[in-house]
């Protein structure tokens, strides 16, 4: 086990935060957690176990917090950001299951060390296991669960049956529920909240002006999340004659070509303020930025996963509850989908009125840290 812990200032006690490494969007959403119960009380320090790369949460986070290299979930194997690989998901479980006593007696004794009071769990199951271990509470963090999400690949891979069913008994043990919309699967006695982002840091114009993209001219961001993602046909929106395209990802340095912004994933930019810079939003359904487009108000031109559970659930919020088209998988790597951005550039904006939902899960768990 790996641990890199940055020192900033001495806090009162802390929160261990159990990260599913599959994917940002599960760090995005605690991020906004932990810096939502960073403002309640300064005085709070995080330790963060995860396999997702420590300078996400330095870009994220605005308070001190330690690092700890762990492998704490293992989810669905990625063969790209839209297809998943049910055979390499079974073997690395088999590697990942069931965890051993002994690691969790060692993790129990850190967070003992580490002075933590509380483990927060955004589905990474490990967390849950190891909070148990060390008499602390423990608050899941989900808008889905794995064991719901391999339900629906049981017809193809039934070996995930047993996994599902170990890791459904460890969700249902989270001595505390959040839920976060747009959610998958509701239950009983858990707190509901709103979509959670990481918040806006910097207005839009201050965010082109850095871009060099024009204060007037059409921004569309193309994402496909936090997975790579080999992005092809760049040169038909390098030489686009009406609007300007941000592409994170797309290149090792921050690279300017015609109309063509493109950045490398880790960035001096914040994700959310690209985000509340764009016009539009063209990619992969996914929870982060359905959450980060729906606080920024503006369309989005969405790429259902069309296997993965959650999708489903997602479209339906984007529909109901945002301005959006849906695109094929098909049309965004062929770039088809250029013809559909008049139609989505013409969608109103529409206000942000809710509460951000990690200021009511930080409240929220603000009450149930023991003294």
């Amino acid at each position: 086990m790996e641990r890199e812990t940055e020192v900033l200032e001495s806090s009162s006690y802390s929160i261990a935060t159990f990260i599913s490494p599959h994917g940002y969007g599960h760090a995005a959403r605690a991020s906004a957690v932990m810096a939502a119960l960073h403002r309640l009380n300064p005085g709070i320090r995080f330790e963060i176990f995860t396999l997702v790369p420590q300078w996400f949460f330095q870009n994220s986070l605005q308070q001190p917090f330690g690092y700890h290299a762990l492998m704490t979930d293992i989810g669905l194997a990625q063969v790209s950001a839209i297809e998943e690989n049910l055979s390499e998901t079974v073997r690395q479980l088999d590697d990942f299951l069931p965890f051993e006593q002994d690691m969790l007696g060692a993790l129990a004794r850190q967070l003992e060390s580490l002075n933590c009071r509380l483990v927060l769990c955004d589905i990474a199951p490990l967390g849950i296991a190891v909070a148990k271990e060390a008499g602390l509470p423990s608050v899941l963090v989900e808008n889905f669960t794995w064991d719901w999400i391999y339900q629906g690949y049981f017809s193809q891979a039934p070996r995930l049956e047993p996994f599902a069913a170990y890791f459904g008994e460890l969700f249902r043990a989270a001595d505390y529920h959040i839920q976060t919309e747009p959610l998958c699967d509701p239950q009983p006695g858990s707190l509901i909240v709103p979509p959670i982002s990481r918040s806006i840091r910097a207005p839009a114009d201050e965010v082109r002006r850095r871009l060099e993209a024009p204060q007037h001219a059409p921004l569309v961001m193309v994402t496909m999340g936090g997975i790579q993602w080999q992005f092809d046909h760049l040169s038909a929106l390098e030489a686009h004659p009406d609007c300007y395209f941000l592409v994170p990802g797309a290149a090792e340095t921050v690279t300017r070509r015609g109309h063509l912004i493109a950045l490398p994933h880790q960035s001096e930019f914040f994700h959310p303020d690209l985000v509340n810079a764009s016009d539009a939003v063209i990619g992969k359904v996914g929870y982060s930025t359905l959450a980060e487009v729906y606080q920024a108000g503006i369309p989005y031109g969405y790429v259902p996963r069309l296997q993965f559970r959650e999708s489903r659930v997602l479209v339906d919020y984007i529909r109901r509850e945002m301005q959006g088209l849906p695109l094929s998988v098909a049309d965004f790597e062929a770039e088809a989908w250029l013809s559909s951005l008049p139609g989505l550039l013409a969608l109103p904006r529409f206000q942000y009125q809710g509460q951000n939902g990690a200021a009511q899960a930080a409240d929220f768990i603000s009450q149930i840290i023991p003294a």
